[in-house]
């Protein structure tokens, strides 16, 4: 047995409660707001399970692949999901967590941390200023299509630097830049994360960076509930769901900004908190 693996958590009956109670948060959120669930994944694996960061945030991205697809399916049955803006979306998020993962030795972490508790501080006030239509459709035009590239990018590069991105940043991105409604965002957006996912997913698995058992039922039991979640958000009035996704924004910038705070004086040895290139 490996050091690595002496280390995990054993799979008694404590550890298989924890995880399920853990996929059916995570799928419910995922399915309301369009993320992939990790910013609850990754912090309640740590907490209740002793994950390292590494790890949960591993075990977080194989978890999402099943999550975001019942999700997308979900969305599709209402007619959700922008099929190419979310593989332009994709396109350039894979691209993009290469240059983040490039660029993380190179940059301050505290400072990237405390950039993007910034940014969602402007995005929280964005959404109470737009409320999206839900008549309204994105457009693929050659400028939008290549305005989702940047996007994705940009989101990919975020996600490689600090573990954070996905949902939390197309969803609001696509509602607030390219007036998308809340619903076709949300649907896009959980597209965009499957390809992604999997691809890391695979990595994580050659570097044994996976707990195999934790990913399914984490997934399983998020998937019991991410349509129950897609659901919610579709009877839901456009400006309630605006406020209740800015009080979930809220609550990943304090997150955020606790741990930027502690790390000022104690720079992360693992790297960002949420694992590179994990969607969100």
């Amino acid at each position: 047995m490996s050091a690595d693996e002496s280390t995990r958590p054993a799979h008694g009956p404590r550890f298989y409660a924890v995880c399920i109670g853990i996929g059916l948060l995570a799928g419910l959120l995922s399915g309301l707001f369009g993320v992939g669930g990790g910013t609850i994944i990754v912090p309640f694996l740590v907490l209740f399970l002793r994950f390292d960061q590494r790890l949960a945030a591993g075990t977080s991205l194989a978890a999402i692949v099943p999550t975001a697809t019942v999700g997308v399916i979900s969305y599709a049955l209402h007619g959700s999901v922008a099929w190419i803006p979310a593989l332009l979306l994709a396109l350039g998020a894979v691209f993009g967590a290469q240059i983040g993962t490039w660029l993380l030795p190179r940059l301050s972490l505290t400072v990237l941390r405390w950039a993007f508790v910034g940014f969602l501080a402007a995005v929280i006030v964005s959404l109470f200023v737009v409320i999206p239509s839900r008549d309204a459709e994105l457009a693929l035009t050659w400028l939008s299509g290549a305005a989702l590239v940047v996007l994705g990018v940009a989101t990919g590069i975020l996600s490689g630097l600090i573990g954070v991105g996905g949902g939390i940043v197309v969803v609001p991105a696509l509602m607030v830049l390219f007036g998308t409604s809340d619903l076709v965002a949300k649907g896009t957006s959980l597209l965009m994360m499957i390809p992604t996912a999997v691809s890391g997913t695979i990595g994580n698995v050659r570097r044994r960076n996976v707990d195999l058992v934790a990913a399914a039922i984490v997934g399983v039991a998020a998937c019991a509930t991410t349509a129950l979640g897609a659901w919610a958000a579709t009877i839901l009035d456009p400006f309630v769901a605006n406020m209740l996704f800015a009080a979930y924004l809220l609550f990943i910038a304090v997150q955020m900004g606790l741990r930027a705070w502690r790390g000022r004086a104690r720079p992360s040895a693992n790297g960002p908190a949420g694992g590179p290139g994990a969607p969100r």
